[in-house]
């Protein structure tokens, strides 16, 4: 990773905060999308709080829309939302919605139907090259996604047009979670990214939950290239100790000892 020892620690430090925040906000009802939070903590970490992401320049598009928990955890540590709309968290009338829409904040595209969000990626990224605009598209997309067509379809769109692509970089949060099971056991994907490799795109695979990966692979893309995708490999409860193996993962209930359990582990690492 590009920088000191410093900013790895504090981004870091920045994906246990992402979690803390999460861990309240899901709290508020007790039960929620807490899972995409833990496994997406240190993706979100790195392309916002390392400056990837030029906000007001560079398109980002979050295409599952339940991640925006993810979303906004980050964007309340970084000074990009007020902390206090966190407390309001998909309740009635709450600027920041469980499930994205297009009043989502810090997004330029947040998809309901999973499958669409490449599609509009790639539009975004299209446009800014034929505008001769200085923009990078980032496209955030999980692991279910790829059992739609639609990604494929996309997939295959952009490389295609791989000359036009080159500021266009997917992350996969490949937790291997969705609502009927593990993705392995509903549709299997791998090999994932040979896949990937075989539709024209340059595929690296990391460790989802460490910093310093995520920051080199996204960092390496390239202007006269493949569009990238970077898999980033995670565990859906984002390796705390305090949940059970065999929690529901993709729409926890959240009481109120589990709550303080991982109230407690999280403040613990951050001491």
């Amino acid at each position: 990773m590009a920088g000191s020892q410093q900013a790895v620690h504090d981004l870091r430090r920045l994906a246990m905060r992402v979690r803390l925040n999460a861990t309240r906000m899901v709290a508020i009802q007790g039960f929620g999308y807490l899972g995409q939070a833990l496994s997406s903590a240190e993706i979100f970490a790195v392309l916002f709080g390392w400056d990837l992401v030029r906000l007001g320049r560079d398109r980002f598009v979050l295409s599952p829309g339940h991640y925006v928990i993810g979303l906004y955890a980050t964007g309340a540590e970084l000074g990009l939302l007020d902390p206090k709309e966190l407390k309001s968290y998909g309740m009635d009338g709450a600027l920041l919605e469980a499930i994205g829409t297009e009043r989502t904040p810090l997004v330029d595209l947040v998809c309901g139907s999973l499958g669409q969000g490449l599609s509009g990626a790639i539009g975004f990224a299209l446009a800014a090259y034929l505008a001769g605009e200085d923009r990078v598209t980032y496209a955030f997309l999980s692991d279910g996604e790829m059992q739609e067509g639609q990604t494929w379809e996309a997939a295959m769109f952009a490389a295609h047009n791989c000359r036009r692509m080159g500021r266009l970089v997917v992350v996969v949060d490949a937790n291997n979670s969705q609502v009927d099971g593990p993705v392995s056991s509903v549709v299997s994907l791998e090999p994932l990214a040979e896949k990937w490799r075989a539709f024209g795109w340059r595929a690296l695979e990391v460790d989802g939950h460490d910093v310093e990966a995520l920051s080199t692979a996204l960092a390496s893309r390239s202007e006269n290239s493949e569009p990238l995708v970077v898999l980033a490999r995670t565990e859906i409860f984002g390796r705390m100790k305090s949940i059970s193996a065999s929690a529901e993962g993709h729409f926890i209930k959240l009481d109120l000892a589990l709550e303080r359990a991982l109230i407690t582990e999280l403040e613990s690492a951050l001491a």
